[in-house]
């Protein structure tokens, strides 16, 4: 699986532009604040349908204009896909694969599979729990179609109640509808704590040789889900604390409170570890969604590595470097010299300012 070439039109800072990659090492090098990162959101906005920032349509239109067009152009299994898509200030963004469009976001998922790392996932391990949620989240909503739409009828839920929670202070006859969200938060929350609880259990058993290769056997890694209410006990805990959530005006059970624990040579690192320790740990987190997503869809994904070169000693850049080289590789950074100094193949080179790309 590779991407062939993207096209985008009043996209972020840029007005047109039509890249062609290489199936293998491409380099896009420029100063900061050139427009890099802004084509990776693209490639990533177009296999998943959201930004790997989190930020709206709107915000990613080119500023005093109103719609956005990205095509993206897939090879897999020796198949081509075009995935067309349109984001509009004031509506919902319109989607299309081969020609065809599609009414909801789970039918593109699949297409093209992506892992992207940037610095800010170097700090997963010492952030707070929901950049660790966001990770399983990015992730899971690649590898499981239903995922994707069980997170978001669940987020949807967690806000309505929210929102009931505020009106039933004011008029408590609203309070007998509180039971039918209760069943459709506990329905979609089900699924996404089963399948949470699933999918780390599968990456521990990839991570855990990744972690001693990096770290030269001296150190053993182990991810455990923390789920904030176990399944069968998740109905029990809502009903007791509904008089918490109404005073609190918030739901305060669920999956929207996860969590997971990294524990390194039995010490739970995200308290206790230092900063090297969890930087090599969220390397190796990383690099286990390669190998996860290589084993359940029988496939190389396309890694979009976001300036994180400058972040690693030399050591595990070395490391990171030579654990991608069977695999399509888009890299942004601000110069090439750690590249060539490791003797890493380049395939082809971007140069990026202001918004044009040679």
């Amino acid at each position: 699986m590779y991407i062939e070439a993207i096209q985008l039109k009043n996209f972020r800072n840029y007005d047109f532009l039509e890249l062609e990659f290489d199936p293998a090492t491409n380099i896009l090098y420029g100063d900061n604040a050139q427009g890099k990162t802004n084509i990776l959101e693209a490639v990533y906005l177009s296999g998943t349908s959201r930004s790997h920032r989190g930020n709206k349509d709107r915000e990613m239109i080119r500023f005093q204009e109103e719609e956005a067009h990205i095509r993206l152009l897939v090879n897999k299994d020796r198949l081509s896909y075009r995935i067309d898509m349109h984001l509009k200030k004031n509506k919902a963004k319109g989607v299309a694969i081969n020609g065809i469009p599609i009414r909801k976001a789970r039918e593109l998922l699949g297409v093209v599979n992506l892992v992207f790392f940037s610095p800010e996932d170097l700090n997963i391990i010492k952030s707070g729990p929901s950049e660790r949620r966001r990770f399983m989240d990015m992730e899971l909503c690649q590898l499981d179609t239903l995922y994707l739409t069980d997170l978001a009828e669940y987020n949807k839920i967690v806000n309505q109640r929210n929102k009931l929670l505020k009106d039933i202070s004011f008029n408590e006859k609203l309070l007998g509808t509180l039971d039918v969200w209760d069943m459709q938060l506990l329905k979609y929350g089900r699924q996404i704590i089963e399948k949470r609880g699933s999918f780390l259990r599968e990456l521990n058993e990839i991570v855990e040789e990744i972690h001693r290769n990096l770290t030269g056997g001296t150190e053993n890694i182990q991810v455990l889900y923390e789920p904030d209410v176990d399944v069968s006990l998740f109905e029990e805990r809502l009903f007791m604390n509904r008089d918490r959530d109404l005073k609190l005006k918030m739901s305060s059970t669920g999956p929207h409170r996860d969590d997971f624990c990294v524990l390194v040579n039995g010490i739970d690192i995200r308290r206790y570890g230092s900063q090297g320790q969890q930087r090599t740990a969220a390397l190796s987190l990383k690099l286990s969604e390669i190998y996860l997503v290589k084993k359940r869809i029988h496939d190389t994904p396309v890694l979009l590595l976001d300036d994180v070169l400058s972040e690693l000693d030399r050591g595990r850049q070395n490391y990171l470097l030579d654990s991608i080289h069977d695999i399509q590789t888009i890299i942004t950074c601000t110069g090439l010299d750690d590249l060539i100094s490791h003797q890493f193949e380049i395939n082809k080179v971007f140069h990026v300012m202001k918004g044009t790309v040679s």
